[in-house]
């Protein structure tokens, strides 16, 4: 997990834990002697790409630092009905209030990494990669980034704080492709900032205005059709990097990543996605 991810993390698994528990498990609190142990496994019952696996450890420790968790599958792996990722065990009140949590984070994760993957394979072999969004789950998009990069994507911005990305309104409230560029460039100068800054485009003959005010780290093609991108593409010549976003399908995903662009945004990734069917169930 990346150190920066870290605090999000924390943060979600301590409101998972309060949305869920309250002020106790009262089910188990009620039919369970409170230091009878037990074990349980995580089994998968779908075809996909296995993610959450670290998330699922996390969440049995923070409960009780003495759980026994025994790993058994990766983050990545290619799972099949009937595989089993891992088994933990400890005291039954851990096991069942740590259930449900980990269950939620790891059928979505796995639903992430699953369409994730279908889209990357697609590009196998070629030089484009695919990017995800912030089009995730409030509160989610730590947990969304991390099944995107497991699924074999790649992460774009995680939010407004880590990236300049100058889109369409940005451009029109600011004036223009170039009073916006400049704003940028000098924001950072002003601020001491050390930031990517990508700007979107609308028409191909806008990559020129874009260099004109000083360049980009990347420029968007947005709703642009294959042969726009093409023409898009060649009027950067390289100078910076490019992404093509906007109403691209699994369909059409190859014809775009022929033309050269570098990086292909997805917001299906995390908004169009099935969670991965999968139990944690009490065993031997």
């Amino acid at each position: 997990m990346k150190k920066e991810y870290e605090p999000f993390v924390d943060e979600l698994i301590e409101l998972a834990i309060k949305e869920d528990i309250g002020d106790g498990d009262h089910t188990t609190l009620c039919c369970i002697p409170r230091d009878e142990r037990g074990r349980m496994r995580l089994l998968c019952k779908q075809e996909g790409v296995l993610a959450g696996v670290e998330i699922a450890r996390r969440v049995f420790r923070r409960l009780d630092p003495e759980v026994r968790f025994e790993q058994l599958l990766e983050d990545g792996a290619r799972v099949r009905p009937g595989d089993v990722a891992f088994y933990v065990e400890g005291r039954l009140h851990t096991l069942l209030q740590a259930e449900r949590i980990v269950l939620n984070i790891m059928q979505r994760m796995s639903g992430v990494a699953t369409q994730t993957a279908v889209y990357a394979d697609r590009l196998a072999d070629l030089r484009t990669r695919v990017l995800d969004t912030r089009k995730t789950t409030p509160g989610m998009r730590v947990l969304d980034k991390m099944a995107v990069k497991i699924g074999g994507g790649e992460n774009h911005r995680i939010g407004l704080f880590d990236m300049i990305l100058l889109k369409d309104n940005h451009i029109d409230f600011a004036g223009g492709i170039a009073e916006a560029v400049r704003g940028a460039r000098e924001y950072l100068r002003v601020h001491g900032r050390d930031l990517p800054i990508e700007c979107e485009i609308r028409k191909p003959e806008e990559v020129d205005l874009v260099f004109a005010a000083g360049g980009a780290d990347r420029i968007m093609f947005d709703n642009f059709t294959v042969e726009q991108t093409r023409e898009a593409v060649r009027r950067v010549a390289g100078r910076c990097e490019t992404e093509s976003s906007g109403g691209i399908t699994l369909d059409t995903l190859r014809d775009y990543a022929e033309t050269g662009v570098d990086f292909i945004s997805v917001g299906a990734l995390t908004h169009q996605i099935r969670s991965l069917d999968m139990s944690l169930k009490a065993c031997e």
